[in-house]
């Protein structure tokens, strides 16, 4: 059965199709043709818990559900992966009230 997941890195999200026997390796290799980044420097994070999804098993065994929300990092120059940064829709918005809404 199809399902789809949101994979959120800063401003950007990629919806990506796919199946729950799918496993993360899977989902990497998607990603890789839409950012152009190896999968050995993409790290996926499931936001509900915070876990680091495991390449070998499926989004199934990991309890990522249809419309699941995943964190994108990637490795940084130094090896290390980035913090997760996902900026949320009210994030936006918070300047704007500092200036008195102006614009």
């Amino acid at each position: 059965m199809a399902m789809y997941i949101r994979v959120k890195r800063s401003k950007t999200t990629y919806f990506i199709q796919c199946e729950p026997t799918e496993t993360i390796l899977d989902i990497k290799q998607k990603l890789q043709n839409l950012i152009d980044q190896s999968v050995n420097d993409q790290r996926l994070i499931l936001v509900s818990t915070g876990a680091v999804l495991d390449d070998s098993k499926t989004l199934a065994d990991q309890k990522v559900e249809n419309d699941g929300i995943v964190a994108l990092t990637l490795r940084k120059d130094d090896d290390e992966f980035e913090e997760v940064n996902i900026v949320r829709p009210d994030d936006f918005y918070q300047s704007r009230d500092g200036d008195a809404g102006s614009w």
